[in-house]
């Protein structure tokens, strides 16, 4: 998404940029909800796989796709009809409505791919190979800056050609990943007649996926509420918030693939009995963190105003002082969603999906009210510190409740 910010920035004019921010949050919800079953499906898989239950991570595994197939192409079919009137419900612009709905609606058609790449992503992360789909997922980032720059600059297609530069890139990671899968791992290789639907399965990885998919949901949700207070104050803040807002996505990336580690390490190791190695594993993934928090925030905030220039023009000064501005609070509040997102981690590793969908839920509803009191006197720095407040309560939330939650599982080593 960086590269696609930073292409039409680059080709195309203020307008196109504010709409593609503008129709992103909804494509995020999908994402985000897509990701959070697939994240369900790979807890199930992770404790198949520690238990040494391979006919189990087989079953789920194909389970996730059928039911996969058939949620996407719903989802795809639904996303088109409603492109409009969701981003009209959001006070989009008039101006900037026609082309953010054409981009959204053809952005659509790839929720089959990313729901297939991120299922699976999950089953090789499951098995303990986290590197191959983030190889594939460079490919397909490369791949899609290439396809960006000849339908933009080379065939003049503008933000549909961006729209559809995303769609081919998701559909090769997913291929890569199936060739992948089918020709290197035979312990993840599913025949045809297996591609049915195991009930009991389905019933677990609703239960976890669609906790997951509502915790994973509400942050996007979160962002069209808070998107619908920024596009009343004008083109200039929609733009430069939604350069920060994906400037954000990047930085805080690598702090939720650490919480994804937490959670395979945690459910595998439950899944093999290995109870005592759990909050070892969790100690070292919050230490990752906190370590990776003093580099982004440094980075951040010494090159702020560089990395605003990557996806706007210096000439609209008025966008960059208001994203550095946004910016240099946001490098320092890094560290929030640093500790959330292990905690995170650690109770989908564990199945305890609730208390996930009530910390995010907790923290989303006060970032969209503090948002609404603060922008009328702050503007965009007023989003920044209201995100400050949510992360901070959710920690307030979920930490007690560790405590007391590593106390009444018995495993007696975590206490040690």
């Amino acid at each position: 998404m960086i590269a696609l910010y930073t292409v039409v920035s680059t080709y195309i004019k203020e307008d196109a940029l504010a709409a593609v921010g503008a129709a992103n949050p909804v494509m995020n919800i999908i994402i985000l909800g897509i990701s959070g079953i697939c994240i369900g499906s790979s807890v199930i898989m992770s404790s198949a796989f520690g238990a040494g239950d391979l006919k189990v991570l087989k079953k789920e595994m194909a389970t996730t796709a059928v039911f996969g197939l058939y949620l996407s192409l719903l989802i795809t079919a639904l996303g088109i009809l409603t492109a409009r009137p969701l981003l009209q419900a959001l006070k989009v612009p008039e101006q900037i409505l026609g082309t953010a709905s054409a981009y959204l609606a053809v952005t659509f058609l790839g929720a089959p791919f990313t729901y297939f790449y991120n299922a699976l992503s999950a089953a090789l992360k499951s098995i303990g190979d986290a590197k191959t789909p983030l190889l594939f997922l460079a490919f397909s980032s490369v791949l899609n800056v290439g396809l960006d720059i000849l339908f933009i600059h080379v065939f003049h297609w503008g933000v549909n050609g961006s729209a559809a530069a995303t769609v081919i890139a998701q559909a090769a990671s997913a291929i890569l990943c199936v060739f992948y899968v089918y020709r290197r791992i035979p312990l993840l290789r599913v025949g045809w007649k297996e591609f049915v639907i195991d009930r009991p399965l389905l019933r677990q990885t609703l239960q976890y996926g669609s906790v997951t998919a509502l915790q994973q949901a509400c942050q996007p949700v979160g962002k069209l509420l808070i998107q619908g207070a920024v596009n009343t104050m004008g083109i200039e803040a929609i733009a430069g918030f939604n350069v920060v807002d994906r400037i954000d996505d990047y930085a805080c990336l690598p702090e939720q693939s650490i919480a994804n580690g937490i959670t395979t390490f945690t459910a595998q190791n439950r899944g093999s009995k290995k109870e005592a190695r759990i909050l070892q594993g969790f100690r070292v993934g919050l230490a990752l963190e906190a370590s990776y928090w003093v580099l982004i925030c440094a980075a951040t905030w010494i090159l702020k105003r560089p990395l605003m220039g990557l996806f706007v023009p210096a000439s609209d000064d008025g966008v960059i002082r208001l994203g550095c501005s946004y910016l240099s609070l946001m490098a320092f509040f890094y560290l929030f969603p640093g500790f959330t997102n292990g905690f995170q981690g650690f109770f989908r590793g564990m199945g305890n999906m609730c208390i996930t969908l009530l910390g995010t839920f907790i923290q989303t509803s006060l970032r969209v009210i503090f948002v609404y009191l603060l922008i009328p006197r702050w503007g965009l720095n007023g989003v920044a510190i209201a995100c400050a407040i949510g992360w901070s309560v959710m920690l307030l939330a979920e930490v007690p409740y560790f405590f007391c939650f590593i106390k009444t599982i018995q495993i007696s080593d975590l206490c040690a």
